[in-house]
């Protein structure tokens, strides 16, 4: 309705200068101008299509700042961290592209994607690996961080498989959104049923060198400039190239991203 009354001013300012009268257009005048607009459609017209204008505008806008965005995400991601001996890696780890995720347990579109990602595995067998990088968000609290430690401590007692077995457990029982396991579930009963030694394990997780490694990761993300989850790079660990996925693609928008870094067979 502002912009239908911003119309009729104008008109109406644009009459009284024609006429040679006062640049304050005559409220009389003003209601006339509006009362024709009205009758013949055309102030509906140019007020969709200035509402129309705007929006585009606002689209124009948000696309160009995703686009730079992700412009400078591809930038920096070209210098985190190449795949080595303190990541935790699922299949070949010398395999051509490596998939480095950075996520949070608690993240219910992590949850999602891990799904996604345990079919990329499966489709691509020992050409790509897949590195899980703990980035925990402080709107996951209170659990996000004690997640990535249980995980930690699933490694450090049984291996990187223990590691990915007890990942894909606790996405599997996660409520996420912070909420973490079930009432009836604890991260250490979680242990046992993944075949770790419970009492073993709640020692470990009481252990302060366990946040080592997460703190590592978050400071790693930081500094190339991931701020949600999940964020992953896809990299080519021959020649170095890189793309970026934000957020919980499909599994066909992240296959067409491997399969451009892979290139022919």
């Amino acid at each position: 309705m502002k912009i239908a009354l911003y119309i009729a001013l104008a008109l109406g300012m644009a009459a009284a200068a024609a006429q040679g009268t006062s640049s304050e257009p005559d409220a009389a005048l003003v209601d006339a101008i509006v009362r024709k607009l009205e009758s013949s459609g055309a102030l509906d017209q140019a007020t969709d299509r200035a509402v129309e204008r705007y929006v585009q505008r606002q689209q124009e806008a948000q696309r160009s700042a995703q686009e730079q965005r992700m412009a400078q995400l591809r930038e920096l991601a070209g210098k985190a961290r190449p795949v080595d001996a303190r990541d935790h890696v699922r299949g070949n780890r010398k395999a051509q592209v490596s998939v480095i995720e950075y996520s949070d347990y608690e993240c219910p579109f992590c949850k999602r994607f891990h799904a996604t990602l345990r079919e990329v595995m499966t489709r691509y067998g020992d050409r790509v690996n897949w590195v899980w990088r703990h980035y925990p968000l402080a709107i996951h609290e209170p659990m996000a961080h004690q997640d990535a430690l249980a995980a930690e401590c699933a490694a450090k007692l049984g291996g990187n498989n223990a590691f990915w077995t007890y990942s894909d457990a606790l996405f599997q029982y996660t409520r996420s959104d912070g909420k973490g396991l079930p009432e009836n579930l604890s991260l250490q009963a979680l242990a046992g049923k993944t075949g770790l030694d419970q009492g073993k394990f709640a020692e470990c997780l009481k252990s302060p060198d366990m946040r080592k490694a997460i703190d590592n990761d978050i400071a790693g993300a930081e500094q190339i400039g991931v701020q949600a989850t999940p964020t992953t790079i896809v990299r080519n660990n021959a020649t170095g190239a890189v793309d970026v996925i934000v957020g919980a693609q499909p599994l066909e928008a992240v296959s067409a991203q491997i399969d451009r870094l892979l290139g022919p067979r």
